[in-house]
């Protein structure tokens, strides 16, 4: 255990920052979100001495920055948190799109909103941190699943209170579909409970890891609990109808954080849960995910294809990419998984610039028909850029971040799913026909024209502050991935061996193993 609770540490701050920002007095309510911005900007320069303090190179225990107290020893709960290299990659990324999100909500309510809307509002979205931050560090399954409750309650009252016209059926339905597969994992923790080694500790993940002393039969039917929850959250088809329509409905800094951070989960879930504590089952389900996955990288990118609004298509891009990540997952190789992992963040920041970026031109013509817009380019010049680049960088071109990743995962996948892969392969195609017809079709063609004095201005100060490191993310991690995958590759090695895999033999010309 070490010495300074870092983790807990970096939970609490926003948690402090959300009730100083609700409580402020109402002739205080503007200082409401340089506030909200100061506490996660805290909570970053925490992440990254979290980073400083971890040490990637394999040598150490996987789980670092370790808290462990006992909670309900009845029923085996710990207050147990720690990282390895996936989870506090993570947990940075969440940390750094936050202020990020934060200043791209500066304006989202108006100028003249109520003071009381705009301080929930920014103390929702701290909130939500804490929650991100604890679920991707809980070294135990039931304060994992705590966590993972928790978060649907800022986001709900995000999109349900501060969303576009039909935000009630967009909350209503998100939380319909999140509490279903809750419920469902809610059962498996409980079998899961009875059939692992029990204890004070029962819940700790390391008393768990490489699977738990029961049936085969039982085995599967846990898998199956887990994989469904977070086949949701994910998420991935069928079980996907749920995210265009929150994405479309919510502010553009909360789908942000909804598909870049909180959807992770699925799939860091998927290899930490699944994989580590059902290695059997895995293997048993993998043609079935394998199939799943495939189906959600070429469904997603035809609907974003056949999308006429930009916040949808975008959300349905994301179905796209989750496949691709899954299928990573489950082709278990070395490979696949590193590359999967990269992909959770590179798909974050890329997600993140096409939202944002998407927001600042809705804010400006109040629409998000994609038909409504036209030769903006040679209005925005600026706004025209940015959107094309985390385009790019979104459909994987060479020199920018998700090509890395994607390439890792189609490689990875081939070694072991030919057919598979190749398949896959197909999202790339898609992914080039959705990003770069809906930059024709919004951004080139004639000037368009406008009321005298209705012109439309391109980014300002602080939506340039906004899209820097968004772009710069693009860039650093797509010419030297090496750092994130220095820190993501040991605990993908140790999943793998958890599972019991290995990768396969490469073949020469003849199709043999050399």
């Amino acid at each position: 255990m070490s010495g300074f609770p870092l983790l807990t540490v970096m939970m609490v701050v926003p948690l402090v920052g959300a009730a100083v920002v609700a409580l402020l007095p109402g002739g205080s309510a503007r200082l409401a979100k340089p506030i909200a911005l100061a506490t996660s900007l805290v909570t970053l320069a925490l992440a990254l001495l979290a980073w400083a303090r971890f040490d990637g190179d394999g040598s150490s225990d996987r789980y670092q920055l370790t808290e462990t107290h006992s909670w309900i020893p009845q029923f085996g709960v710990s207050y147990a948190l720690g990282v390895d290299g996936i989870a506090l990659s993570l947990i940075v990324m969440a940390t750094i799109l936050t202020p990020v999100c934060l200043l791209a909500a500066w304006n989202d309510l108006g100028e003249d909103a109520e003071p009381q809307r705009e301080k929930t509002y920014f103390a929702l979205m701290l909130v939500l941190l804490t929650f991100m931050v604890g679920v991707f560090a809980a070294r135990d399954v039931f304060l994992f699943y705590v966590f993972f409750e928790a978060m649907l309650i800022p986001v709900y009252f995000l999109i349900g209170l501060f969303g576009g016209p039909r935000r009630q059926y967009a909350a209503v339905k998100f939380i319909l579909f999140s509490l279903v597969g809750g419920l469902v994992m809610l059962v498996a923790v409980i079998a899961l409970y009875f059939n692992g080694p029990g204890g004070e500790q029962g819940f700790l993940y390391e008393a768990l890891e490489g699977g738990v002393t029961a049936s085969t039969t039982t085995q599967r039917w846990l898998f199956v609990g887990f994989f469904i929850a977070f086949a949701i959250k994910a998420p991935m088809w069928p079980v996907h109808t749920w995210l265009p329509d929150a994405a479309s409905e919510a502010r553009p800094a909360t789908a942000v954080l909804l598909v870049g951070v909180l959807d992770k989960v699925g799939t860091f879930g998927m290899l930490r849960f699944c994989l580590g504590m059902f290695p059997e089952a895995s293997k048993w389900a993998t043609p079935v995910v394998i199939t799943l996955a495939v189906i959600s990288v070429i469904y997603g990118g035809l609907l974003a294809i056949g999308s006429r609004d930009i916040m949808r298509l975008i959300a349905f891009t994301s179905i796209s990419h989750f496949g691709l990540i899954v299928l990573g997952i489950f082709a278990m190789t070395s490979t696949a998984g590193s590359g999967s992992a990269l992909y959770m963040i590179n798909h974050g920041f890329a997600t993140a610039g096409l939202f944002l970026i998407a927001g600042f031109l809705i804010t400006r013509h109040g629409s998000q028909r994609i038909a409504d817009y036209g030769g903006w380019q040679r209005v925005t010049p600026l706004l025209a850029g940015t959107f094309l680049v985390s385009g790019l960088s979104s459909l994987a071109l060479p020199g920018l971040s998700s090509y890395v990743s994607e390439f890792l995962v189609l490689t990875g996948t081939y070694q072991r799913y030919e057919v598979a892969a190749v398949i896959a392969t197909l999202g790339i195609v898609l992914a080039a026909l959705y990003i770069l017809l809906t930059y024709q079709r919004v951004f080139t063609g004639p000037r368009p024209v406008f009321l005298e004095g209705r012109e439309p201005r391109d980014l300002g100060l602080r939506e340039k502050l906004v899209v820097v490191p968004i772009i710069a993310s693009f860039l650093l991690l797509g010419a030297y991935p090496k750092p994130v995958l220095d820190l993501v590759n040991p605990a993908v090695k140790q999943t793998l061996d958890l599972v019991g895999v290995t990768d396969p033999a490469p073949t020469n010309a003849s199709g043999s193993a050399q």
